[in-house]
């Protein structure tokens, strides 16, 4: 891969994939020719769990080879990979790269005037003033450069990752997923990044109010890049009015498969009159025998040609009907009915009384949920939000304070770590629910998108949107049945339509949900009704 030097935003800057192959580890194929190309400005690079957003992204920056193909890219290159791990002994300063730099530069002042201190400066001599800088633009300030990694949040270490890339400068900047686990204070400040950026930006994200700030949607599905101008909302507006063109394609197809039909058997009806007249006709012996083998010849020649111009007719159709019915989206959503997750109004579903809880978070005052209510637990990263739900689930025990729960409940973790990857995602499932029978179990299943051999998969097997779905089922249809169910950051990891599937499921819960999570779209798509900020008190 050649990294030629040139400056963010200039017209050479730009990433070319042409003719790639690229298959996982297990044979699975992703990309068979893929080509694609990326110029100055923001895009957003969408798709569904498992089409390959992060392999791409890898393979842009080099940490993956394709198998065939080539990827170039036009200078430096800056990724920020999904899973942002620090090595918790580090300084911040070397976590950021400019180490080297900063002690060279201490060194210079102090009056040490050694030659290698001023080739580790070079000609960054404000480096210390652009670092500042550039924590302040990330709201991270108040972090000291000799402090240690190991002293930020999870939160924090994702912006220090990004302040990194930002400092060197890349021409490229491959972002996936950067807002996971980052609170709503932090968001903003990574939104405002991305604004700014003026070189080239690749972004991989379900976070609808960070697409919306890029200058085009780049839709990876089944191995190819379609491109949509705008931003996300302006992507979901085409999209609805190529998917209403393509639905009245296929009622047309359908249509004229149904005529081709009518038009092939009315063409068999008619060459069996044929062959009974001429059979009457040689029976009764009215025409010569010559003239009747002619003209029967001559009858099976034309039906066979009638025939088979209609069955080319009939199979066009079919494949006109194909590609057009190909052309529609599968979004299929999860439809429940659970009635024994209700809650009536009024009734005591959560009381919380002053609890303190472990690493020192609390919830000050008492705090009553009562009936369906929609709770969204929000706060900054590291606020003990997780703690909280951990302790109402009982995982923990609160240090002070009282935590009582009224009705049966269900926590379904960030980790997803609630199946056991050796069973059967109907297997996980019946572990909740051991009274049900097999019958029952499957036919719930499929309410969950999990129908016939799609229930027997193993559940190590499973893309991160099914595993998500299959937690989900496994919770929800658990007995007994969960009149409380929590929720940790569920949009996390999940493609744009897993988060629609998870929104049209929690429409149909009839119970009281509390859901800690960042994503403000999807906490008004599910109907909050109150709100509970940590370190804030009740809303």
């Amino acid at each position: 891969m050649s990294h030629p030097q040139s400056h963010p935003g200039s017209p050479t800057t730009s990433v070319a994939v042409t003719g790639l192959d690229y298959a996982w580890p297990d044979g699975t194929g992703v990309f068979d020719g893929l080509q694609v190309a990326f110029g100055p400005g923001r895009t957003g690079l969408i798709g569904t769990n498992g089409s390959g957003k992060s392999t791409l992204l890898k393979l842009i920056a080099g940490e993956l080879r394709p198998a065939d193909g080539t990827v170039r890219v036009a200078g430096e290159v800056g990724h920020l990979p999904q899973n942002v791990t620090l090595d918790t002994a580090l300084r911040v300063d070397e976590v950021l790269g400019i180490a080297a730099a900063r002690a060279a530069l201490h060194a210079i002042e102090s009056g040490d005037v050694s030659d290698e201190h001023f080739a580790a400066v070079g000609d960054d001599w404000d480096v210390e003033e652009r670092t500042l800088a550039t924590l302040a633009q990330l709201g991270l300030d108040h972090i000291d450069l000799d402090r240690t990694a190991g002293e930020v949040s999870g939160g924090e270490s994702v912006l220090l990752r990004l302040a990194a890339l930002l400092l060197r400068r890349p021409d490229v900047l491959l972002l996936d997923e950067p807002t996971n686990n980052l609170d709503l204070y932090a968001r903003q400040r990574l939104y405002a990044a991305v604004e700014s950026w003026s070189g080239v930006l690749i972004v991989v994200s379900h976070d609808r109010e960070l697409l919306d700030r890029v200058d085009q949607i780049a839709d990876l599905r089944g191995g190819e890049v379609t491109r949509y101008g705008g931003n996300f909302s302006a992507y979901e507006q085409a999209l609805a009015v190529e998917q209403e063109a393509a639905e009245r394609l296929v009622r047309v197809a359908e249509s004229d498969l149904k005529k081709q039909k009518r038009e092939l058997t009315d063409a068999h009806v008619k060459l069996a009159r044929r062959r009974r007249y001429a059979q009457k006709m040689y029976d009764t012996k009215r025409e010569p025998r010559a003239v009747m083998k002619l003209r029967s010849r001559s009858a099976q020649v034309s039906a066979g040609k009638h025939r088979i111009m209609h069955e080319e007719k009939l199979a066009e159709a079919k494949e006109r009907l194909d590609e057009a019915v190909e052309a529609v989206r599968d979004d299929d959503e999860i439809r429940i009915d659970l009635p024994f997750t209700a809650v009536p109004p009024g009734r005591s579903v959560l009381t919380l009384r002053s609890p303190v809880l472990a690493h020192g978070a609390r919830v000050r005052g008492e705090f009553e949920l009562r009936g369906p209510e929609r709770v969204a637990l929000v706060g900054r990263n590291g606020a003990g939000k997780t703690t909280l739900l951990r302790t109402i689930a009982g995982e923990l025990a609160p240090v002070g304070g009282e935590v009582i729960a009224h009705v049966p409940l269900r926590f379904l973790p960030q980790r997803l770590d609630v199946l056991d990857d050796g069973a059967t995602v109907a297997e996980n499932v019946a572990r909740f629910a051991p009274d049900a029978t097999v019958n029952r179990v499957r036919a719930r299943l499929a309410r969950f998108l999990f129908k016939g051999a799609r229930a027997d998969q193993p559940a190590a097997m499973l893309s991160g949107g099914e595993r998500f779905r299959a937690t989900l089922a496994a919770l929800m249809l658990a007995e007994p049945a969960p009149q409380l169910l929590m929720l940790d950051e569920p949009t996390n990891n999940l493609d744009m339509a897993s988060v629609r599937q998870l929104t049209s499921a929690l429409e149909s819960y009839e119970g009281a949900l509390i859901v800690a999570s960042h994503d403000l779209p999807f906490l008004e798509s599910i109907g909050v009704t109150r709100w509970l900020e940590l370190g804030g008190g009740a809303g």
